[in-house]
């Protein structure tokens, strides 16, 4: 018997350990369920989630700036309004499309191919612990234009920066350690961005120490904000999304027959892994004034998470939606990667996620090139799938044998 919402809190053990067959009392009974321990409120319902997300004068970024800005050091694209943020976002979504996007395909694909090669001959891979993580700091690293032998640090500092922001609590010790992984990186990319000021190439911290907003240069400060903003945007949603894939063809094998026969409904496959387990599971907003939420009076001030999971799993959006099925009829896939998308796993509205393209195109790349490399692959003997995180959420592990390549 599952056990009822009532009886626990969001931030519990319970909850952490499989939020989605909780989603449905919550849509159902509790659309707008008030969590004590952080005085905050939780929004499930999809009709109510888009809402949130798409009135930004209501529901703001500001509760970003306490969440953030610590640790990006300046303000990040989500708390940017009007000329300010069309502005600085159109600079960073130039670096994610067209001839930009068209010049990161070969080392997409190189990364791919450098980091599976010492696995072929062996047959076995963990795609997330072997792979996943430090393919999505690799591709990061390349549009920025860093020195990817520093990708263990980069890592490293990384995780603890989107620990400080992806914690609904944290302790002491925790928020120490990430402030301590900020200011790492900060000292790491201060003197890249004077370099590139003097010395500009084609990457994104180039572009973004050429860029002016109202005829004024960046600041160190700002461009430093943006590169965390991108470090995390980037990476964060790649590793999870290509494993989540990967595991639920292996779990619907006729669909996985239909993908290796037809790859172009690969990007089919991945927008339903999107809307069927998004990787960003709660979107933070605070009030500008009161509002009412399925017929629910908030106050100005009130911080709300939109839960994107929830969303994407309410049957008055989905036919079915606790089925995964590459071939629904109500994704649409052209839009799946834009900011109209029809499933909510960039967000919605003016501040949907920045790299929404970016990582369609991306996972599509680095998904071919595991099937194609990974011949017969199946889940591991005895293997038990475990998912962590209530902000982010992906498997921990996802171990895979399959015919190894003699070398």
């Amino acid at each position: 018997m599952n056990t009822s919402v009532k009886a626990f809190n969001i931030l519990s053990k319970q909850f952490h350990e499989d939020p989605y067959k909780h989603f449905a009392e919550l849509r159902d009974s509790h659309p707008v369920y008030y969590e004590k321990e952080i005085d905050s409120y939780f929004i499930s319902r999809y009709e109510d989630v888009r809402y949130v997300l798409q009135n930004t004068d209501i529901f703001t970024t500001k509760s970003l700036a306490k969440r953030a800005e610590p640790v990006m050091r300046g303000p990040v694209l989500a708390q940017m309004h009007g000329k300010e943020h069309t502005a600085k976002r159109k600079i960073v979504v130039k670096s994610f499309i067209g001839d930009a996007l068209k010049r990161l395909i070969p080392l997409i694909k190189e990364n791919a191919e450098v980091l599976l090669a010492p696995h072929l001959s062996r047959g076995k891979i963990d795609l997330v612990n072997d792979f996943g993580k430090t393919f999505a700091v690799y591709v990061t690293m390349d549009m920025l234009g860093l020195d990817k032998k520093d990708h263990k640090l980069i890592a490293d500092w990384h995780s603890g920066v989107a620990n400080f922001i992806t914690s609904i609590q944290l302790s002491p010790e925790e928020r120490a350690h990430s402030l301590h992984c900020s200011e790492q990186l900060a000292n790491y990319l201060y003197p890249i961005i004077e370099e590139r000021r003097k010395n500009p190439k084609s990457d994104l911290i180039s572009i973004l120490c050429q860029s002016e907003y109202e005829g004024v240069e960046m600041s160190d400060t700002n461009i430093l904000a943006l590169i965390l903003n991108i470090l995390l945007a980037a990476t964060e949603p790649a590793d999870k999304t290509l494993a989540l894939l990967i595991y639920y063809l292996l779990n619907n094998p006729l669909q996985m027959q239909d993908v290796m026969e037809n790859r172009s409904l690969l990007k089919q496959a991945i927008a339903e892994t999107l809307r069927f387990k998004p990787p960003v599971q709660l979107i933070p907003r605070q009030l500008s004034q009161d509002a009412i939420v399925a017929g629910k009076t908030l106050s100005k001030g009130t911080t709300v998470f939109c839960m994107i999971g929830a969303a994407n799993r309410d049957p008055k959006a989905f036919e079915n939606p606790d089925v995964f099925n590459l071939h629904r009829p109500d994704l649409d896939v052209k839009t799946a990667f834009t900011g109209i998308a029809r499933h909510v796993a960039f967000g919605s509205g003016i501040h949907n996620c920045v790299g929404a393209a970016f990582a369609g195109t991306e996972i599509e790349v680095v998904a071919n090139i595991v099937l194609d490399k990974l011949k017969n692959m199946k889940l591991e003997d005895g293997f038990n799938y475990k998912e962590n995180g209530l902000y982010t959420r992906g498997p921990v592990s996802l171990p895979l044998t399959f015919t190894p390549i003699k070398e």
